[in-house]
Order: C-alpha cells, then sequence, then structure tokens
C-alpha cells in the first residue's frame, strides 16, 4: 500500500485538493472553481455565518487531514469564520494554502478566474508529496450504516465488525458511533471500557443520546427500516453495534479528536447541553465527515436497501447487506456482504472481502462512490462542552 507523507508523520492514502467556502454566500463561487477540474480536487465548506467553535475545530481538521495535499479557502469577506486563523493553521501543517475573499477580489467572476488559478498552483505544490509504505498500523478507519433491514444484522453489520476486530489486532486505530442507533446497548458497551471510567463514559453517553432523542420527539427509527423488515429500535441497535465487533474500547472520543494510541475508540456525535441544534446528524454524511475529522482514511458504509452516498476527502466502501439490493444497485457497492444468505460465505469471507478491498483502496484504487463521483459533505452547528476554538 502507498502513502503520503505528511509534516506531522501522518499518513494519507489519497493527495487531494480541497476547495473549502467559509460561508454558505460563498458556496457558488467555490463549486464553479471544483467544476473546473477532476475528481481530485474536492468541495466542502460551512453554510453558516454565526460563530461556532465545533465548525471551526472540524474544519480544522478536515483542512489537515492526511489525505489533503492542499486548501484553497473561499471567504466572502464579512462573516464570522476565522478564516486567517483557519490560513495560518493549514499553511503551519505544511500544505500550500490560498485565501480568496470574493468582497476583496472583484466579485464573482475575478474570483472564480482566481480561484482556478490558485487550484492550479496549489496542485502542483501538492505533486511534489513524498510518497512512503502505508501499513495496517497508518489506518484510521469508520464505520457507519444507512439503510438498515432485515439482513444488515447478520450480514454486513457482524463481517464489519469481524473487519475491526482484525484490523485493532493489527494495530490498526478503528472508530465507530451512531450512539442514538445503540439505545438498548450501553450495558454491553461499559462492560467493554477499558477501563471502569471509560465504561461508564460509553454508558452515559448512550443515556444522553436516548434522552436527546425524546427531548426531540423523534428517534434513529426511519420508514425505511420498517419497509425493510426491521420491527424495533431494538432490534435495530443490536444489528448496529455488531458493528464495532468485540475488542475493548480504549476511549470515548468525540468529533474532531484525533486518537493517540491504537484500538478501538467510539466518538459522541450528540451535542452536549440543552437540545438546541435540531438533530445530533442531520444525515449520515454528517456522521462521516466527523470522522474523517478524527482522522479516518476510508469509511466501511453498511447499508441494507442502498445508498448512493460517498464522501468528499476520504473513500467511502459500501458494504452491502442484502443480496437483492446488491444486484439492482451493482455500480454502487463495493462488497457484496449478501453472499452470506445467497451462497452460504461465511463472515471470514466477507471479512476477507472487505479487508482486500480496504488495501486496494489504500493502494490508489477508486471505490464505487468514487468512480461516480460521489463526494458528499455535511458540516453544520453543534455544541460540546470539550471544544474550544483553535
Amino acid at each position: 500500500m502507498k502513502g503520503f507523507l505528511r509534516q506531522d508523520g501522518r499518513k494519507g492514502i489519497r493527495n487531494i485538493t480541497l476547495v473549502v467556502y467559509l460561508v454558505e454566500c460563498a458556496h457558488h463561487v467555490a463549486s464553479c472553481i471544483v467544476r473546473s477540474f477532476d475528481d481530485d480536487v474536492h468541495l466542502i465548506g460551512f453554510s453558516g455565518c454565526a460563530p461556532n467553535d465545533y465548525a471551526e475545530h472540524i474544519m480544522h481538521r478536515l483542512c489537515t487531514h492526511p489525505n489533503v495535499g492542499g486548501v484553497l479557502l473561499v471567504s466572502l469577506g464579512c462573516e464570522n469564520f476565522q478564516r486567517d486563523r483557519l490560513q495560518m493553521d493549514i499553511l503551519k501543517s505544511g500544505r500550500p494554502c490560498e485565501l480568496i475573499v470574493i468582497q476583496e477580489d472583484g466579485g464573482t467572476q475575478a474570483a472564480i478566474k482566481k480561484g482556478v488559478d490558485a487550484v492550479l498552483h496549489i496542485r502542483q505544490d501538492c505533486c511534489c508529496a513524498t510518497t512512503t509504505e502505508f501499513t495496517w498500523q497508518d489506518l484510521v478507519i469508520g464505520t457507519v450504516c444507512g439503510g438498515s433491514d432485515a439482513t444488515s444484522g447478520f450480514t454486513a453489520n457482524p463481517a464489519v465488525g469481524n473487519t475491526f476486530d482484525y484490523l485493532v489486532s493489527q494495530g490498526s486505530t478503528c472508530i465507530f458511533e451512531e450512539p442514538g442507533e445503540l439505545v438498548g446497548c450501553e450495558h454491553m458497551l461499559r462492560e467493554r471500557g477499558k477501563t471502569p471510567e471509560v465504561g461508564q463514559q460509553l454508558y452515559d453517553c448512550i443515556l444522553k443520546a436516548d434522552l436527546y432523542y425524546k427531548k426531540m420527539g423523534h428517534d434513529s427509527f426511519s420508514a425505511g427500516n420498517a419497509v425493510g423488515g426491521l420491527t424495533t429500535i431494538e432490534e435495530k441497535s443490536l444489528g448496529s453495534y455488531c458493528k464495532n465487533g468485540s475488542q475493548p474500547i480504549e476511549a470515548l472520543i468525540y468529533p474532531g479528536d484525533i486518537p493517540e494510541m491504537p484500538g478501538l475508540f467510539m466518538m459522541d456525535v450528540v451535542p452536549d447541553g440543552e437540545a438546541r441544534w435540531g438533530f445530533p446528524n442531520i444525515n449520515d454524511n454528517a456522521e462521516i465527515m466527523e470522522m474523517i475529522a478524527c482522522g479516518c482514511h476510508t469509511i466501511l458504509y453498511t447499508t441494507g436497501r442502498g445508498s448512493v452516498a460517498g464522501s468528499a476527502i476520504s473513500p467511502v466502501i459500501k458494504v452491502c447487506a442484502n443480496p437483492l439490493t446488491f444486484r439492482n444497485m451493482e455500480d454502487d457497492m463495493d462488497i457484496n456482504a449478501g453472499r452470506i444468505i445467497t451462497e452460504g460465505a461465511s463472515l471470514l469471507d466477507i471479512r476477507n472481502d472487505i479487508l482486500a478491498c480496504i488495501e486496494r483502496t489504500a493502494s490508489g484504487f477508486p471505490t464505487k462512490s468514487e468512480r461516480l463521483g460521489h463526494q458528499e459533505y455535511s458540516l453544520g452547528y453543534k455544541s460540546f462542552h470539550c471544544i474550544s476554538p483553535k
């Protein structure tokens, strides 16, 4: 496997250029710049104008992710986002970074032209990135599920859990999350904490999620889950729990926390304090971007009903639980875990399929979502007590 060595010692499996809008008013200009290039230039952004420590923290982590070689920041000029501080942090990380301020650079057309020229310069610098060997010990990988159905809990999800167990044994760093989809599993999580303190934090995390959902009047059980054959939130939770395997859980982390050691980690995505930001995550891509902000090189995305979403920055590997869905959406799915149903394949067989796909992806081969041009992203407002301004 091949990696790109970064100044902080981390290694990436991609060497992309990011174009980042810092307020929704700059979205169009940033999008026009990106459309002038190929798939190595990705668009992300923050639509809000009001200040938010969480959003600035996540944006800092995304712009200095090991898969990122260089960054263009696109500002309107009057938003609250601390653009100069962000640019300074990116430059300190050893990456080229340029800044466009639309109000100061002549408006839409002039800013687009300047941005295209800037990306050309940044990409030239990215070509000089040092390449190095990439091993399982370098890998940081996350998992998320979307569109779960009755097959998810005994095909794709436990196969990913089996994969996590193997990767942790090889020195990789594995991250799972979705506390709102683990309600009822808090006792099992507490028993797997590396220490009693960690176990209690995991337990409390699920209780916080449960209270948050009740306060907002919703939960994680969707109509699509029911049509797909799931009957209760407890059934869905047990299926989701299978994705994290059986290894001890090192710590509870928060979006943008970069684990300092290998092992298995749980990420808490539910805001702290009173329920005031709406949904903990408005869509699966918000969760994916938060795991990427923790350093994930790639994401294992399990789905029974079928999802077409990928992500910016880090490749998404689709592990399809249902063989009928795989047959109907094969162009979007990387792994057919439904072979457990149709061919009598074992969890070990599917685990080996997943490991081979991770190895190909880390060697530069595109995943299905990458080939199709999926570069979804989502970043909104949240509040965590532990996050301070960068």
